[in-house]
């Protein structure tokens, strides 16, 4: 890929690189899309939607983990079940969604609110998309941003889309906005492993139970929380390796089958896993984790 410019992605679209400055933060990203779908302004050649187009097209944002990895390996680009690939990378020194450290993340409002804005007010200047089409993916710390502050604050502006959090999880460390619509229109779906890290084994069952609540609150039946809210740890690996041999393939293996995770008529068939991951959260809250390795996120 070519660091603000444009390259070619896997399946051939192309992929624009660029940063904007959204709240005096700047906010660095990729998307994937077929060249007739980008706007002038992106200098793309083969530019053709109008100032003020949309498509039918949607969006799958992702969100790596501490350090940026999977924004490098950019695991969602292209375009996959009429979604354009998009992955942003966090504005902070050691590249942490939300900033701050481990469960911390002392900025996690305001890259919350970046990500937003990046989606709503920045993005539609670039390419022709469908904003009633958009999930989230988060990876590790990215998951931590999402579930923390994201999903609370700001998902009230993505109805009847959902999250896919892989390899992390916090319960809302903000108030919750318009609850009862997010909770009871928000796919959420998470993704472990067997051997998590230590503080993530303990943050992922209580971001469970606490959305979990939420949607008993909202007046769900567990058969619609079931439908909605979906866990699986089954794979034998480490931090994200959910292919059971390293970080970003593990992750890779995940993003091939984001369709039949996370999209309508999702099936919870991943190539490389061998159960169903659509696991309802009714009765799994406190999903069974093996020794965790030393460090910590």
């Amino acid at each position: 890929m070519i660091p603000q410019g444009i390259s070619q992605a896997k399946d051939g679209s192309v992929v624009l690189d660029t940063t904007a400055m959204i709240n005096n933060l700047p906010i660095r990203y990729r998307v994937s899309a077929p060249a007739a779908m980008f706007k002038a302004a992106s200098g793309v050649p083969g530019a053709a939607a109008a100032p003020d187009a949309t498509s039918p097209m949607g969006m799958n944002v992702l969100l790596h983990g501490d350090g940026g990895a999977s924004f490098v390996a950019y695991p969602n680009q292209g375009v996959q079940n009429n979604l354009m690939g998009v992955t942003v990378l966090a504005p902070d020194p050691n590249l942490f969604w939300g900033g701050g450290q481990g469960l911390k993340r002392t900025m996690g409002v305001q890259h919350a609110q970046a990500v937003n804005d990046l989606v709503q007010k920045e993005m539609p200047k670039m390419v022709a998309f469908n904003m009633s089409n958009v999930y989230f993916t988060g990876v590790s710390g990215g998951s931590l941003m999402m579930s923390g502050f994201f999903i609370p604050a700001q998902m009230k502006n993505f109805p009847n889309t959902g999250v896919l959090l892989m390899c992390g999880a916090l319960a809302p460390q903000v108030p919750f906005q318009d609850m009862k619509n997010v909770i009871t229109s928000t796919t959420i779906h998470y993704q472990s492993t067997t051997n998590e890290l230590a503080n993530l084994q303990m943050s992922i069952p209580q971001a469970v139970s606490a959305y979990e609540a939420m949607a008993k609150s909202a007046g769900m039946t567990p058969e619609q929380i079931g439908k909605m809210q979906t866990i699986d740890n089954t794979p034998q690996g480490g931090h994200c390796e959910f292919d059971s041999k390293g970080f970003n393939s593990g992750i890779q293996l995940v993003q091939n089958s984001y369709k039949n995770i996370m999209q309508p008529g999702a099936t919870g068939q991943v190539t490389g896993i061998q159960t169903n991951v659509l696991k309802t959260v009714v009765g799994n809250e406190k999903p069974t984790f093996g020794k965790a390795p030393r460090r910590l996120l």
